[in-house]
């Protein structure tokens, strides 16, 4: 199925400020169904002279004819005669014939689509019959705005031409509340949801043929700061979205503009109770501010534990014990780096390329001598893993890379390391090959799972088995070194 981007750049009469145009036309015309309680057609000519539909909006007060997205077909012949007419002379044109859609019947009416002095298309509008004849004052001053802004767009004022003023940071619906605004400001109608809203906001009976503004500035603080698109949001004479935050309630407010050929007739605004909105927020970044902090003091509480084992490994006098502690210097530090990692995204998800290589990179720098140079190079990639994983991966990883250090580039001055990973869903093989003095072969695999091997491979052994219900297998590098194969079993997919 085609979409609309597609279908606006095949046209090649269209200019990049037609197709900007009729991209914020679709952005913003779901006000106009809304309102009229019908179903839009964005209907344009191809280069072949063809009308392609090239969106649709359907109304959310109203229970739509529609029951699949028709965008990319051609429009029906039926209503080619119309669409053409519309767009020749430039003009509001009714469709005789009442269409039966679904069961539906509907009638409809077609504008052109007016840019400056160009003609881009035309806009459908079909509502079900039984709004021909509205049942009440909200249906008909619902239906008589909706029209104008209809209207509009065949005048060239519909959407706004300045874009700038849209930040497109509300999703407001008709449905939550809307006032209309005479030129000067003063509510001429306001419906049952916008009545709730202005309660919420603390005033108490009738709003009809009050200046909006006086309504929601009597309930601000004073001193109290506001957004700068606030008035010009409740005077309705832009085209603009702002919101205002009391005591006791957050409103959010989108202005329309109602023209009549060029002369500003009054305006339409959509307004929302978005309290509970703005409330989850703060509680949102309360929640994201005391998780910080968490972050933070165990960040700093690990720092604290590397630091005790270096100055205790700095006292003893027994070589053995120097090294033992720190190695586990070495281990808390490794476990602090993934942390560090995972505590600077929001979503407990860790890049585990940028954060191994760090750790590899820390863990060889640690465990080689003043005078070795040794690489670590990478191939394929881990990816996005989450903490349950990244942890116990990193530790199997590090044990792996020093063993090569301590063992295989014992006595030697150079050497080379290469990390490679292949990853499928949950499954995961990691190579970690070395250039080094190699591995005996009655030294692979069985004799290095016993209980008799090194605090180092107990911990690879423990946690390949345990938390990846793995395999590990040593063997002797083809060419020289030793080559160590991970087949392990991810817990999680990012």
């Amino acid at each position: 199925m085609q979409v609309f981007s597609d279908i606006v750049a095949n046209c090649t009469e269209f200019t990049d400020s037609d197709r900007k145009w009729l991209h914020h036309l679709i952005m913003d015309w779901r006000v106009i169904a809304d309102l009229s309680f019908s179903d839009l057609l964005l209907v344009v000519p191809d280069d072949e002279g063809r009308l392609v539909i090239a969106a649709q909006c359907r109304s959310s007060t109203v229970i739509s004819a529609y029951s699949e997205d028709v965008t990319g077909r051609m429009l029906d012949e039926s209503l080619v005669y119309y669409a053409n007419k519309a767009m020749s002379e430039c003009s509001y044109v009714r469709i005789e014939n009442i269409r039966r859609l679904n069961g539906i019947e509907r009638y409809g009416v077609m504008t052109p689509v007016k840019h400056g002095n160009k003609i881009l298309g035309v806009v459908m509008r079909e509502s079900g019959v039984d709004r021909l004849s509205a049942n009440g004052r909200f249906e008909s001053e619902s239906i008589l705005v909706g029209r104008i802004l209809f209207r509009m767009i065949g005048q060239g004022s519909f959407p706004a031409e300045d874009m700038s003023s849209r930040s497109n940071r509300y999703d407001l619906r008709v449905s939550d509340g809307f006032v209309t605004l005479s030129a000067e400001g003063v509510i001429e109608y306001s419906s049952p949801n916008a009545v709730t809203c202005f309660r919420h906001l603390g005033h108490e009976g009738v709003i009809d043929g009050l200046y909006l503004s006086d309504i929601v500035t009597n309930y601000m603080q004073p001193g109290a700061s506001f957004p700068d698109t606030l008035p010009v949001a409740l005077s309705g004479k832009v085209m603009i979205d702002s919101e205002v935050n009391t005591e006791d309630a957050c409103l959010s407010f989108i202005s329309f503009p109602l023209y009549d050929y060029g002369t500003r007739i009054g305006a339409v605004v959509v307004v929302g109770d978005i309290t509970e909105r703005r409330n989850a927020e703060k509680l949102l970044k309360t929640k994201d501010a005391s998780i910080s902090e968490v972050h933070h003091r165990v960040k700093n509480n690990l720092q604290a534990v590397s630091s005790l084992l270096r100055l205790q490994a700095r006292r003893t006098d027994n070589e053995e014990v120097r090294r033992q502690l720190k190695e586990a210097q070495r281990r808390v530090e490794t476990i602090a780096t993934v942390h560090e990692g995972l505590s600077q995204t929001g979503d407990e998800m860790v890049n585990f390329d940028k954060v191994i290589s760090n750790i590899l990179n820390m863990s060889v720098n640690l465990s080689s001598s003043p005078n070795q140079k040794i690489n670590v190079s990478y191939e394929g990639s881990f990816g996005l893993l989450p903490a349950q994983d990244a942890t116990p991966l990193s530790l199997i990883l590090t044990e792996l890379t020093v063993n090569c250090v301590e063992h295989g580039f014992e006595n030697l001055d150079t050497g080379n390391i290469i990390v490679s990973a292949y990853r499928v869903g949950k499954s995961l093989t990691v190579v970690i090959e070395d250039d080094g003095i190699g591995i005996e072969e009655e030294k692979t695999n069985e004799a290095l799972k016993s209980k008799d091997s090194g605090l180092g491979t107990q911990i690879i052994n423990t946690f390949v088995k345990n938390d990846f219900n793995g395999s590990i297998k040593w063997q002797p590098r083809e060419g020289g070194g030793t080559k160590v194969t991970l087949n392990l079993n991810l817990r999680a997919i990012a």
